[in-house]
């Protein structure tokens, strides 16, 4: 895609966010803040480790917190966790200057590798920042977290990072729970906030999935585990079977209810966050259909739950600094 086509796609893609925002916005009775937003800018000199031009237009484009601003605030959303979709250590500053006069950021979760010479610096240089609530650790770029925790280094950092208050952001997978149950072990209070548990892949095997199950209610037991109830939208294909392309998307809560019936008895209403995972959602569902489902499921519930769900315990995870007067605090 040249620059004069991505430009074209990119307006394209905006006017119709703007206008789907415009058609079916509706603002509900509890503040929002959502706890899983990517932020980058494809047109940077440097460009970026992701999204790449094979993604859709509408998430190949610059997307900055004015663009989210369009799509969400006609929702009732107030608040943004930004979390990195990037290893390069600067996109980890980079994300905080282009969130520094746009109150709508109250956290950034970055993106630093601990095991690395460089790490404690950064740390200590990021965390002066308020905007920095923790770092996000994963197999992704590569990396192989099975082998980073056999160094002593990584746990040296991981333990700085929870001495620091930062949280850390994880996967919620069968191989990750072991290595969530390897971490709370031996840093008992660590913040973790486990991503898209919605969206993990459910291991077939049946005695597999039933180790699983029951690590997870095990995770559950601990403290300061919190879950982002996100990527609840999936491709499926005629049997109902999970599928990566084709496959029709059901949009109807039935559908998921089980699931998320499942998420919500193990972990209970304290420790789940709402989380969009904009943009990469953005061609599951539009970003109505996504808080309106998490409305109805969490409507039955009360008041008291919506609003723990979505902010309350977001604050508790991330212990983010309120910059506008419309956002939410328990004073």
């Amino acid at each position: 895609m040249d620059r004069r086509d991505f430009v074209k796609a990119a307006a394209g893609a905006a006017a119709m966010a703007a206008g789907e925002a415009v058609a079916q916005s509706k603002k509900y009775d509890v503040p929002i803040i959502d706890t899983h937003v990517h932020l980058y800018d494809p047109t940077r000199p440097q460009g970026v480790p992701w999204p790449g031009p094979e993604q859709p237009a509408s998430i190949y484009r610059r997307f900055l917190p004015a663009d989210y601003r369009k799509i969400a605030e006609p929702y009732g959303v107030v608040g943004l966790v930004e979390t990195e979709c990037s290893p390069w250590v600067e996109d980890n500053y980079w994300v905080m200057e282009v969130g520094a006069k746009e109150p709508i950021m109250v956290g950034e979760v970055g993106d630093l590798l601990p095991g690395h010479p460089d790490f404690g610096e950064h740390l200590g240089r990021l965390h002066k920042n308020p905007i920095y609530v923790g770092i996000r650790l994963s197999n992704l770029w590569g990396r192989n977290v099975e082998e980073l925790l056999k160094k002593p280094q990584v746990w040296a950092d991981l333990k700085a990072l929870s001495d620091a208050g930062l949280a850390l952001d994880f996967g919620g997978g069968a191989r990750e729970v072991k290595q969530l149950l390897q971490i709370t072990d031996r840093i008992p209070n660590i913040r973790i906030v486990i991503n898209h548990l919605p969206g993990a892949r459910i291991p077939e095997d049946p005695a597999v999935r039933a180790t699983w199950q029951q690590e997870t209610r095990e995770l559950a037991k601990r403290p300061h585990i919190y879950v982002k109830f996100s990527e609840i939208f999936h491709r499926v294909d005629e049997r109902g079977h999970r599928v990566e392309t084709g496959g029709r998307i059901p949009k109807d809560l039935a559908f998921y209810k089980p699931r998320l019936d499942e998420i919500y008895e193990t972990f209970g209403p304290d420790r789940l966050m709402f989380a969009s995972d904009w943009t990469n959602s953005e061609p599951m569902s539009t970003f109505g259909e996504l808080v309106a489902l998490d409305y109805e499921y969490f409507t039955p519930k009360g008041h008291e739950v919506m609003e723990k769900v979505f902010w309350k315990n977001s604050l508790a995870a991330y212990r983010w600094k309120k910059r506008a007067k419309n956002q939410p605090s328990l004073a």
